[in-house]
């Protein structure tokens, strides 16, 4: 079940190297403000679908008691030693059923994995299931009207290790529907420098196709555009454009 990618799991540590827990605050505080302004009743649980190391749930777990679900044991393994009273759940979002309901559901990281339209709605199906009814659903992606190559760089450095970053992302005429997410590390450790390289095809959807997939799942729909969220590490003329798709259960 767990996911293959390196990024995720053996190099997973390098996430205290390259972020900033303090960079979530302004993002995550634009979720939780739509999260209670659209919520039927004050939400006081919410399920977080591919959690990752936890960043996010930093301030989540502030505002509800968060459970959180991700398929990268190296994610979970962090994300458990920072935060001990979250429950995290190794699973996948288009197949996991916990039996349980929620008053919100987010997936603010992790839906461009859902690589094809059918992947992307089991994701949202999963998210209905485990919502109460009147309950609301966010979830942050990117479309193919929106969507920018870019490059990103991120570097830190502590206890005599040095790591750097460089990510890619492109969307190729030849993959329609996708685009690739390419990482490069140089980690430098008492002199030595390894190179590590990971690559990701994931999903890349219209506009249209988020609609259809809302509808059919009854859920309503709003829309936020957030423009910033990567500036700082962006290179060159870069330009990253996410939208947040906020639902309610009928």
């Amino acid at each position: 079940m767990a996911s293959a990618w390196i990024t995720y799991n053996e190099l997973a540590w390098t996430d205290d190297w390259l972020v900033n827990p303090a960079e979530y605050e302004d993002e995550v505080k634009v979720y939780v403000d739509l999260i209670k302004h659209i919520a039927a009743e004050p939400p006081r649980t919410l399920l977080h679908l591919g959690s990752g190391s936890g960043g996010y749930d930093q301030i989540f777990k502030r505002h509800f008691t968060v459970t959180g679900v991700d398929l990268s044991l190296g994610m979970l393994h962090k994300a458990r030693a920072v935060h001990p009273e979250i429950e995290y759940i190794e699973g996948d979002m288009r197949t996991l059923r916990l039996n349980r309901q929620f008053d919100a559901v987010v997936i603010p990281d992790s839906i461009d994995y859902m690589v094809s339209p059918d992947d992307l709605r089991k994701a949202i199906q999963t998210a209905v299931e485990h919502l109460k009814t009147g309950g609301v659903l966010l979830v942050v992606g990117k479309t193919e009207a929106t969507f920018k190559n870019n490059n990103f760089a991120y570097t830190g450095e502590k206890d005599g290790v040095h790591v750097t970053l460089l990510e890619n992302n492109y969307a190729s005429p030849f993959r329609p529907n996708t685009y690739e997410a390419t990482f490069v590390f140089l980690i430098r450790q008492q002199g030595e420098l390894t190179i590590h390289t990971d690559h990701q095809v994931l999903g890349l959807f219209s506009q249209a196709t988020w609609e259809k997939v809302f509808d059919d799942s009854e859920l309503t729909m709003q829309k936020t555009i957030l423009n910033s969220t990567y500036d700082d590490y962006l290179l060159g003329d870069g330009e990253y454009t996410v939208t947040v798709f906020v639902g309610q259960k009928a």
